[in-house]
């Protein structure tokens, strides 16, 4: 039987609980918290699982988390509700190695995603999944986006945070440069000198990176000069724009993997 945590104190919550509050500490230890039934076992086939907090109630419900890797903990409710990032929880939480990626990955050819500032962890998490949906080869974010694996954007992904490489930068401008060095089209998502997304071909053989600024400001005028070209999603004046997330799915669904 696995060991049971009865105190909300026992160091292992504690540690659990450090990594879901404080995304400076789940870089020192390269890793993160997660939560819920459907979730975890998601996570857990992208990513390496090394600690399960379950209550009875949970595993009642799903016998198949016994299968799952790791250390296994039964957790009473009380312990699992510290853990909980919101009030109603399913009483499963995972602890999980970060995987780590680079722009040394980037490769000629591939469809990218990159986000500058983006800081709603509700959009990175949705233009995750989306990225993930439509055949992109990975996300590249700039410092200052909302943390990858936050439990609200880790929820909002669905677990594509760890199905698609997701690669954190510093500024923008540096990182397009690198993608035109190896011939990557970089198009910047922004009003200025754009032209409609119906004139921007869909497909680019040397590969292609769709440029997204943050919900208040849009991109810097730095990153916007470093693009090839800039893009716009025709709109009504209905509206005086869409949110990150819903316009960067568009955007990703135009430059979709050919085959889709």
């Amino acid at each position: 039987m696995d060991e049971k945590i009865t105190s909300r104190e026992n160091a292992k919550i504690k540690y659990a609980c450090r990594l879901a509050s404080s995304a400076a500490f789940r870089r020192t230890e390269g890793r993160f918290l997660a939560e819920g039934r459907k979730l975890c076992p998601e996570l857990a086939r992208g990513a390496e699982l090394e600690t399960l907090f379950y209550t009875e109630n949970a595993m009642e419900k799903c016998p198949e988390l016994a299968a799952l890797p790791g250390e296994h903990y039964l957790v009473e409710d009380h312990v699992a509700d510290k853990l909980a990032d919101v009030g109603t929880h399913q009483g499963v939480f995972g602890v999980f190695r970060t995987p780590v990626h680079t722009l040394e990955e980037v490769h000629p050819g591939g469809r990218y995603l990159a986000l500058e500032r983006v800081q709603d962890p509700g959009n990175v998490g949705t233009l995750l999944r989306s990225a993930a949906a439509f055949g992109f080869d990975g996300v590249i974010l700039s410092e200052g986006c909302a943390s990858v694996y936050a439990p609200k954007t880790l929820r909002a992904s669905m677990g594509a945070a760890v199905r698609i490489p997701v690669i954190e930068t510093g500024a923008m401008p540096q990182a397009i440069a690198l993608l035109r060095e190896k011939g990557i089209t970089c198009l910047a998502a922004a009003l200025y000198q754009s032209q409609p997304l119906s004139a921007a071909k869909a497909g680019y053989p040397g590969g292609v990176c769709v440029v997204i600024g943050s919900e208040g400001q849009g991109l810097t005028d730095e990153t916007i000069a470093a693009c090839n070209s800039t893009v716009r999603i025709p709109m009504t004046d209905r509206v005086e724009s869409l949110n990150a997330g819903i316009a960067g799915s568009i955007l990703l669904w135009h430059f979709r993997e050919e085959s889709l």
